[in-house]
């Protein structure tokens, strides 16, 4: 008999200042794209510290949008690690380009700047760099190729690499708003740069109604002023948020110290803001994700399929593949309680011990 969650592996962080913000958009009856749009655009070039923002309506499109800016089109290549959600394949194969899948980083399960290094042709446009699990990819490497970067910030905003921040050094960068990423706007997604330029061409693709052109690079990608004020007061708690999420994470490093299991590692050149708390283990995950779940802890595979296993190149990224075989997530938001991390250490001893 499975036991009812009880400590659930993700957890929106939705209360009264977002039902406040929606009646007051719903009352407003602007419940479309509007000037909430405008604020939070604003609020996130801010907060990453770059020129501008264009809001749209998913992470995924937010990188279709930023590929075809930099120009990306049929036939062209971008570069993208295999250890990521299938959002940068999506985006790159509705574009007519082909992605290029590389292996990751063992200790940080970031992309490999050496694999993308030994991958660049003259047909490469971009390279996709998702910063994984809150903890920032080697930029630095990867900005020597001279090849654009989209980054990827849906689970690493706040974070820092040699004293940057991510998100100000990629040509764009993305962010999702889903429910259970850094913010929840339920869906949603934007596009940022210091570039005006490219950031007029999103603008102008994100929506194709009363343009004096027609034009199929356009289509209906267009944010509600209802996620936006979501969005805008999860912004105004995302330092506090990011506080805990650490704080979270270094009672687990030190708990947990002992165990057969490799804890998260952060190279000295980078912050780690814990989007998740991800630990290798020796034993079969499956068996070991269903006891915690009869304990009432859910703990999850960090991705749901690296997309090599999808193209079927089984064998060809070792890298990945060991890494999906054991990495376990731990549940970790600002709300979990110490009582509940106190049950989750517990059970992950009598587990693993």
């Amino acid at each position: 008999m499975i036991t009812a969650i009880q400590i659930p592996h993700s957890k929106p962080q939705v209360g009264q200042e977002e039902i406040a913000a929606l009646t007051e958009v719903i009352e407003s009856h602007q419940v479309a794209q509007g000037p909430r749009i405008a604020a939070f655009e604003s609020g996130m070039a801010d907060f990453i510290g770059v020129s501008g923002g264009v809001a749209v309506s998913s992470g995924t499109a937010a990188l279709y949008l930023a590929l075809q800016a930099l120009g990306v089109g049929q036939d062209d290549e971008v570069i993208m690690p295999s250890y990521v959600c299938a959002a940068p394949w999506v985006a790159t194969s509705r574009l007519g380009a082909n992605p290029i899948v590389v292996d990751i980083e063992p200790d940080t399960f970031n992309i490999d700047p050496e694999k993308v290094k030994s991958t660049i042709t003259s047909k490469t446009r971009a390279i996709i760099v998702p910063h994984m699990f809150g903890l920032p990819a080697n930029l630095t490497q990867l900005r020597a190729f001279e090849i654009p970067i989209v980054e990827d910030c849906a689970q690493t905003l706040g974070a820092i690499q040699e004293g940057v921040h991510v998100g100000t050094v990629g040509d764009a960068t993305i962010c999702s708003f889903f429910a259970t990423k850094l913010l929840c706007a339920g869906e949603g997604g934007m596009v940022l740069s210091h570039n005006h330029a490219l950031l007029d061409r999103v603008r102008d693709t994100r929506e194709f109604d009363e343009k004096s052109q027609l034009s199929a690079e356009s289509f209906n990608f267009k944010m509600t002023d209802l996620q936006a004020s979501m969005g805008s007061c999860q912004l105004k708690r995302l330092d506090a948020a990011l506080v805990r999420r650490v704080a979270i994470a270094e009672r687990y490093t030190r708990e947990l110290t002992g165990l057969p299991v490799v804890l998260p590692l952060t190279p000295k050149d980078r912050t780690h803001i814990y989007y998740r708390y991800v630990l290798t283990v020796a034993q079969p995950l499956d068996g070991l994700l269903n006891r915690l779940q009869e304990r009432g802890i859910q703990c999850r595979r960090p991705i749901f399929k690296p997309l090599h296993d999808y193209l079927g190149l089984h064998g060809r990224y070792p890298v990945s593949e060991h890494v999906f075989a054991s990495a376990l997530s731990l549940p970790i938001y600002p709300s979990l309680t110490e009582d509940e991390i106190d049950l989750i250490v517990q059970a992950l001893w009598e587990e693993l011990d």
